[in-house]
């Protein structure tokens, strides 16, 4: 069996998966660390957008429906673009309520005062 990465396209990948439900992934981490949520509603949250995912592709492109491969290729993408949006707004949230307490440490992190 020939297994080509990703299995509906590159083109799909990257437009539908990574643009438009990488999107919905982001706006999901956000909402979620913005609300003191943890980390692993967005794994929950993510699957089931790799689901949907899955079920649109197959819908819109003729992608297999029922596609390991696919399904974990699109799970990946989605899952991370999820935490990188929930952990880098948790690390803003943190900094901008608790000023007194911390500061930024890079994109994703935070760190106790130094004063």
């Amino acid at each position: 069996m020939n297994v080509v990465f990703p299995p509906d396209g590159w083109a799909v990948y990257l437009v539908f998966t990574g643009a438009i439900m990488g999107g919905a992934a982001a706006l999901a981490g956000q909402a979620l660390a913005a609300n003191w949520r943890p980390a692993w509603q967005m794994v929950a949250y993510g699957l089931l957008l790799a689901t949907a995912d899955r079920f649109l592709v197959f819908a819109l492109f003729g992608g297999d429906l029922v596609s390991p491969a696919g399904f974990l290729a699109d799970a990946v993408l989605i899952e991370a673009i999820g935490l990188c949006a929930w952990r880098f707004t948790r690390a803003r949230r943190m900094v901008t309520q608790y000023p007194w307490l911390f500061e930024r440490a890079g994109p994703f992190g935070w760190r106790s005062r130094r004063d």
